[in-house]
C-alpha cells in the first residue's frame, strides 16, 4: 500500500483527495522509487485546477518532481538503496508523479542524487530551483562573468529567487525585479540581490527597438512585453535565457537587438533535457547552492494542504520554494 493525492475528474469539476492505494495501481515502469519529497510548482497549480488540459487520463497522482531512495529496479544503473531525484519527462501529467509516497517511472527519466544534495534539498529545487540553474549555467557558456550586470525578472517566485542565489554566488551584480518589491526586497538582497526595482519599470514593451544597455545577461521567467523591453536594453553581445511566461507568450519585439546589439536569446526547456546535461546541472547545483539561503527561502506543506495552495501560486502569491512532505 502506499498514500496518495488523487486527482479525479467529475461533472462538477476536478477533485482531491489523500488516499491509500494497492502497489498495482501504480503505472508501469521498470524502477520503483520511495518518494520522501516533492514540490510545487506553478504548472502543479495548474494540474491540481485542471487547467490546460495537461493531464487527459483520470484518475490521477500529480507532482511533476520527486526525490527518494530505489527500492526495486529492472534497469542496471540503480539499485535498491540509491537516491534518486526527477524533475521532468511530463511525470505528474502524462505519467503518474511525485505526490505520493510511493512511484514507479522509467529509469531514463532519473538521476543520480549527487553527493551534498539531500532529497529534501533536491525538492526545494525541484523543477524551478533546476530550470534557473540550467538558465544560469547558460548565461556562462555564453561568456557572462562575475561582476557583471544581470537581471533576474519574476525574482519572488520559485525559479527567479533560485537564479537571485545563484547568480549571486557566482559572483554576477544581480538585480532582482519583482512586483513585490516593498514585501520581497530584503530578502532578495539576503539571497545576493544588488539592487531591487519594481517590475513596472520593465513592464511595457519599449517604445524605441533599442535602448540604453544595462544587461550583461538576464533570466527572464516572465516573457511577452517585458523580454521586449530587456531585450532592448542587453548589452552588445549579451544573453537572454528565457525560462518563464508568467507575463505572457507572447514576444512584441523586433529583430533590431539580434541584428546591431548581437544580442542572444537562448530558450530554456527543463522538461526534457537529456540526461548528460541533466547530470551536469545536478552538480552544479550542489557545487554552487548555498543551503542556508536554499531553506531560508523554503517552506515546508503535506499532501492535505496541496489542493489550498493551488489557487495561491497560480495568482503570484507564493514565496520560494514550496516542498511537499509525502509522508504523514
Amino acid at each position: 500500500m502506499f498514500r496518495a493525492l488523487l486527482l479525479d475528474q467529475t461533472a462538477d469539476g476536478i477533485t482531491t483527495e489523500v488516499v491509500e492505494l494497492d502497489d498495482d495501481r501504480l503505472p508501469d515502469g521498470d524502477v520503483t522509487v520511495d518518494v520522501e519529497w516533492s514540490s510545487l510548482n506553478f504548472k502543479d497549480g495548474m494540474i491540481l485546477k485542471g487547467q490546460g488540459r495537461l493531464v487527459r487520463d483520470y484518475p490521477h497522482v500529480p507532482g511533476i518532481d520527486l526525490a527518494g531512495t530505489v527500492v526495486e529496479s529492472g534497469d542496471a544503473r540503480y539499485a535498491p538503496g540509491d537516491r534518486v531525484v526527477l524533475t521532468g519527462w511530463r511525470v505528474g501529467e502524462a505519467w503518474w508523479g511525485g505526490y505520493a509516497t510511493r512511484a514507479r517511472v522509467k529509469g531514463d527519466w532519473l538521476s543520480p542524487l549527487p553527493d551534498g544534495l539531500t532529497t529534501r534539498q533536491a525538492m526545494a529545487v525541484g523543477t524551478a530551483g533546476f530550470t534557473a540553474m540550467m538558465a544560469v549555467d547558460q548565461l556562462e557558456r555564453h561568456g557572462v562573468a562575475a561582476g557583471d550586470p544581470v537581471l533576474v525578472t519574476g525574482a519572488a517566485g520559485g525559479v527567479g529567487s533560485t537564479a537571485v542565489g545563484l547568480a549571486a554566488r557566482l559572483g554576477f551584480a544581480v538585480t532582482a525585479s519583482t512586483g513585490r518589491a516593498d514585501m520581497e526586497g530584503d530578502a532578495l538582497r539576503a539571497l545576493g540581490a544588488v539592487d531591487v526595482i519594481d517590475r513596472a519599470e520593465l513592464a511595457e514593451a519599449p517604445t524605441r527597438p533599442l535602448l540604453s544597455e544595462r544587461w550583461a545577461g538576464c533570466v527572464d521567467a516572465v516573457g511577452s512585453a517585458t523580454l521586449a523591453h530587456v531585450l532592448a536594453e542587453v548589452r552588445y553581445g549579451g544573453a537572454v535565457a528565457a525560462c518563464g511566461l508568467a507575463g505572457g507568450n507572447d514576444l512584441p519585439t523586433t529583430v533590431i537587438p539580434f541584428l546591431l546589439r548581437g544580442v542572444t536569446l537562448y530558450g530554456i526547456d527543463s522538461v526534457m533535457c537529456p540526461a548528460e546535461r541533466r547530470a551536469h546541472v545536478w552538480q552544479r547545483l550542489a557545487d554552487v547552492l548555498d543551503g542556508d539561503a536554499l531553506e531560508s527561502m523554503t517552506s515546508e506543506v503535506g499532501l492535505d494542504e496541496l489542493p489550498a495552495l493551488a489557487d495561491e501560486i497560480l495568482a503570484g502569491r507564493t514565496r520560494g520554494r514550496v516542498v511537499v512532505r509525502t509522508a504523514g
